[in-house]
């Protein structure tokens, strides 16, 4: 937990008024906002601070923090103006704590602050201070690119961290700032939050604190880089799912840390849950006296049951047994192998396998109902896709031309847009935020009194086309799309002077980089893309940090290009966002096509109809796999929903090309000539030991040393050949060892080696009856 900052000095703006007489106070109170334009006089600052004052006075304590702690105040839910009767005194009692926490003579807890309703505290609390370094940070937050209502909120989260700890703004820490974030999220006391929201204060703060250098070097540029945890050791991994034995905890450790070499974070964690929490937690929790590997049937059998089912109830299917099946036997057929290897250390662990392997061939059914599955999917959402590509476009073809219809209006007027009549908003949020040259463009639709953010909803609309057409047009995964920068287009010239922009898709789940040839569609979106980013002062796509949920760890920073503002600041879009905004549009169209009742698309449903589209109109499969990344055809096969005619279809057209380009001599039979030889190759085969199965038409390429060449293929009838060999090199190989021919002796031994081990070859073949006998069915008599 981060700990508050500590003050190097009181900060005391008046003077130590800690145990100062009331009257002193309240003409401190009386002059210290006297060049403010718009704060209260100096008469009724002077009776707010004596009202409050005296309130306090009556309670026990040497100082007036003593005092306002033994009322009660400091505790939340208590506001001060509830201790007076009339509405009159309610005012003044605000107003003179506010005054007596700018003047620094009582320290409230953040609970109690926020208990208590100011208005200016920020800008009052700031002028009182006479601190030249906070007065900086004002400067550069109204210089900030955060919007108004993040500018304020960065003000009232630093003003509040300032008071709550009794600093200074040079006192505050990193470790400061992120006490007072966290304790805002604790108590449900982010601002701007709702509860059980997610949302942390001091954001915007943090960055422009980190801008203006107020925090130390090495310290990251964002709030959220502190927050969210990176990777986990492989031993707080098995830790996050306790278990009783010691041993076998330390096996897991051992085991995923010589897996952890070829697995990514992301299925390191994957492994590690299953391994622990549904395999040995369940098994501890079946059988508690269990302290190896080696289950009864009895266990195993009760394990399975109990992991066969998910949900509260447990009547729901686990559609992933099969792989949790693959993966523990998997497990245990690793240490099995590794017992050889290493004996000592893994040879104690080394015991029969409890899944069966007949249960793990029932997972090839479980694969093909699963791609059954994906297929119909695919078949489903297909004719639907352009129903979804024009609802997207419409959506921001007419949002933008409201907007552009709204921004022509000067505030509080009306005008008629596509035959509606509306009027732009002018409440005094938006006057002032107009004063700071960030008007938004609110407007109300005047027949059903709507309220429209015309800019708000322009942005989001923007957003949604640009999610869907990038995916369904370059066939990426959804990390690859929020992954894509400004430096991913690049262009290609042809032998022919043409010009192809390409999209250059950095490495992901295969870890290999892939360049897409983009279509003009693909290229227009791209550049509006970028073009969004470049308007106004901005002539570049912003630098920021990513942080990957999946291998949990941020990127340097980068012009990514799925970027916008938020009430937490400027960031990259989250993968989770853009599923969540694809899923609004579906529900969105079910209002009106019944077509999408209960149907979403999800991000990686446009990868496999990219994958279907390409390859279902004639595009060799091995492209398209590249295309995809796909380092497998076989994987690029499974993402293609291949449709009965097309397969016929395509089948003839392959036949056709296939007769077209083939050179028509092919197809005429065979001479006399050609057939002798191909007869004779079968003859220049055979040798003195049995037979060599090199292809037809290939030379000898092991220059005739047939004892070590693993083409051949000793006959059994030539074993005894083979001992007079074994007798011959091993006199040899004493007459070596006596002249001390020592390259002749390696040379020996190395064909001893392949000749014993053709010989165990022979004896194999040469065996009768190697057929095993299952037996014969019999037929069950009927019950």
């Amino acid at each position: 937990m981060a700990a508050p900052s500590i003050a190097r000095s009181s900060p005391r703006p008046y003077g130590d008024l800690s145990e100062a007489g009331v009257e002193d106070i309240a003409d401190c109170a009386a002059v210290a906002w006297e060049t403010v334009t718009h704060s209260s006089g100096r008469k009724t600052r002077r009776i707010a601070t004596r009202r409050v004052l005296t309130y306090l006075a009556q309670f026990p304590g040497k100082t007036w923090q003593d005092r306002w702690v033994a009322s009660g105040l400091d505790e939340p839910g208590n506001p001060l103006k509830e201790r007076f009767d009339h509405g009159p005194h309610k005012t003044q009692a605000a107003l003179g704590l506010r005054c007596l926490i700018c003047l620094r003579v009582i320290q409230p807890s953040l609970r109690a602050v926020r208990s208590n309703d100011f208005v200016g505290l920020a800008e009052q609390f700031r002028h009182v201070q006479r601190d030249k370094r906070l007065d900086e940070f004002f400067t550069a937050e109204s210089a900030s690119a955060h919007s108004l209502g993040q500018q304020r909120t960065s003000l009232f989260d630093v003003t509040l961290a300032l008071i709550t700890q009794g600093i200074t703004l040079e006192d505050l820490t990193p470790e400061g700032l992120l006490h007072y974030s966290l304790e805002c999220h604790r108590h449900g006391l982010t601002r701007g939050a709702s509860p059980g929201s997610s949302r942390f204060a001091g954001h915007s703060a943090w960055e422009t604190l980190h801008g203006m250098e107020a925090f130390p070097a090495g310290t990251p540029q964002h709030l959220r880089a502190v927050l969210v945890s990176g990777q986990k050791s492989v031993t707080e991994l098995v830790d996050s799912y306790p278990i009783r034995c010691g041993g076998v905890r330390q096996l897991f450790i051992d085991y995923l840390e010589r897996r952890r070499t070829e697995l990514d974070y992301s299925a390191l964690t994957g492994l590690a849950q299953l391994l622990v929490s549904v395999f040995w937690q369940k098994i501890e929790e079946i059988a508690p006296e269990q302290a190896d590997l080696s289950l009864s049937n009895d266990v195993y059998q009760k394990w399975r049951e109990e992991v066969s089912f998910v949900g509260k109830e447990r009547d729901q299917p686990r559609r992933t047994l099969d792989s949790l099946l693959l993966q523990v036997r998997g497990f245990y057929l690793d240490l099995q192998s590794w017992a050889l290897e290493e004996p000592e250390r893994w040879g104690v662990w080394a015991v029969p396998c409890p899944v069966p392997r007949h249960e793990v061939r029932s997972a090839r059914s479980g694969r093909r109902r699963a791609k059954e599955r994906t297929d119909n999917r695919i078949r489903e959402r297909q004719p639907l896709l352009p129903t979804l590509v024009e609802h997207v476009e419409e959506k921001h073809r007419k949002s933008r031309a409201l907007l552009q219809a709204a921004a022509g209006v000067p505030p509080g007027e009306e005008f008629t847009h596509a035959g509606r009549s509306y009027r732009r908003t002018n409440s005094r949020a938006d006057q002032a935020k107009a004063r700071h040259s960030k008007a938004p463009v609110r407007v109300e639709e005047l027949a059903t009194g709507e309220a429209i953010h015309a800019k708000g909803a322009e942005e989001d609309a923007f957003w949604d086309w640009a999610y869907v057409e990038t995916l369904r047009l370059s066939g990426v995964r959804i990390e690859e799309l929020v992954e894509l920068t400004q430096l991913s287009i690049r262009q290609y010239q042809r032998p022919n002077g043409e010009v192809v922009a390409l999209l250059v898709i950095a490495p992901s789940k295969t870890d290999r980089e892939r360049v897409i040839p983009m279509s003009a569609e693909l290229f227009h979106v791209i550049a509006s893309v970028i073009r969004r980013h470049i308007t106004g002062e901005q002539r570049s796509v912003p630098l920021l940090q990513r942080y990957d949920a999946h291998e949990r760890k941020w990127s340097a920073s980068m012009p990514f290009l799925f970027q916008r503002g938020s009430r937490g600041g400027r960031g990259v879009i989250s993968p989770n966002t853009i599923a969540n905004r694809i899923r609004t549009l579906c529900h969105e169209l079910a209002e009106s096509n019944p077509a999408f009742v209960g149907l979403t698309f999800a991000p990686h449903d446009f990868r496999r109809l990219f994958a279907t589209e390409i390859v279902n109109n004639g595009l060799p499969i091995h492209i398209g796999a590249a295309l995809l990344g796909h380092l497998n055809i076989e994987t690029t096969g499974g993402y293609v929903a291949v449709f009965n005619e097309d397969v016929v279809r395509h089948y003839q057209e392959y036949l056709a090309r296939r007769r077209a380009v083939r050179p028509a001599e092919e197809y005429r039979s065979a001479t006399s000539g050609e057939w002798d030889e191909f007869q004779e190759h079968f003859d220049r085969r055979k040798v003195e030991l049995g037979n060599c199965a090199r292809p037809y038409g290939t030379p000898c390429q092991h220059e005739h040393a047939c004892l070590r060449c693993p083409m051949l293929q000793v006959n059994p009838k030539m074993l005894s050949r083979l001992n007079e060999l074994e007798e011959d090199l091993e006199a040899r190989r004493k007459q070596a060892e006596t002249e001390g021919w020592l390259g002749e002796i390696e040379g020996i031994d190395l064909t001893l080696q392949f000749l014993r081990e053709k010989r165990k070859q022979a004896l194999r073949s040469e065996q009768p009856g190697r057929s095993v006998d299952l037996g014969i069915p019999s037929i069950l008599p009927r019950p």
